[in-house]
């Protein structure tokens, strides 16, 4: 009976050893998160014929964050089109078939696709207006959520009730805070969205020129079988904020 003793002690002792180790580590990753969290942030500016947007993109989102730094340093997104405009859903970009004339009629959002940025979604951000993300042709094709090399969103939307709130979070299996849930409320976005692309950046000034974007008139508007383009082209010019 002894030697069950001193067999079940040590037992005992390695696991809250390993107990001890995993708490640790998972306070080593909490107070890294907080660390990441506090790291001034990278600014952008997207600036069209209707004025100029300042974008703060997430330390916490690294590979998309350095991904869209390069583009915009190189001049890769100067002169391109913002090609697809969905009121009350998102604007999209930066497919590098839109540069120089581009025929009404040229399918579009196919450029960009032969690389891939991994998958950084995370719950911390949400798909609330002025939201920037990611953008892939859905999880039907690229069920790991990798985004396109080049191409982005700008999330538009209304505000939000909490009932759709309700419905949105069964959907897309997200449990919001209520910091999340007066955003959206006070803001609106596309929470259909939550879940499924990588957000890495906020509008932070110029909210009222994505407005003016999404108002404008595009062909499908003319002809509900033509795409979202907007008839008149908006071309955007992306340059890093030096501070």
């Amino acid at each position: 009976m002894k030697n069950k003793y001193f067999l079940i002690i040590p037992f005992f002792s390695l696991l809250i050893a390993c107990n001890s180790d995993n708490k640790n580590t998972d306070t080593q990753k909490d107070t890294e998160k907080e660390r990441v969290a506090k790291l001034p942030r990278q600014k952008v500016s997207v600036n069209t014929q209707y004025g100029e947007m300042i974008i703060e993109l997430f330390n916490e989102t690294p590979k998309h964050r350095d991904n869209f730094l390069k583009l915009a340093k190189e001049g890769f997104y100067d002169s391109l089109l913002f090609h697809r405009v969905q009121p009350n859903f998102m604007i999209q970009g930066g497919d590098p078939d839109t540069r120089g004339s581009v025929e009404p009629s040229q399918l579009l959002g196919m450029g960009g696709a032969d690389k891939r940025i991994e998958s950084e979604i995370t719950s911390k951000f949400i798909m609330r207006q002025g939201a920037i993300c990611g953008y892939h042709q859905g999880t039907g094709l690229f069920p790991d959520k990798s985004s396109n090399s080049s191409q982005f969103m700008i999330i538009h939307g209304n505000p939000l009730k909490a009932i759709q709130l309700r419905e949105a979070s069964i959907k897309n299996m997200m449990d919001y805070t209520p910091q999340q849930i007066h955003l959206y409320e006070m803001y609106g976005g596309s929470p259909q969205l939550d879940g499924k692309h990588t957000v890495f950046g906020q509008i932070v000034e110029g909210m009222h020129i994505l407005n003016k974007i999404v108002a404008v008139k595009t062909y499908r508007s003319i002809n509900p079988q033509l795409p979202d383009r907007p008839v008149e082209d908006i071309r955007m010019v992306v340059k890093v904020i030096e501070e």
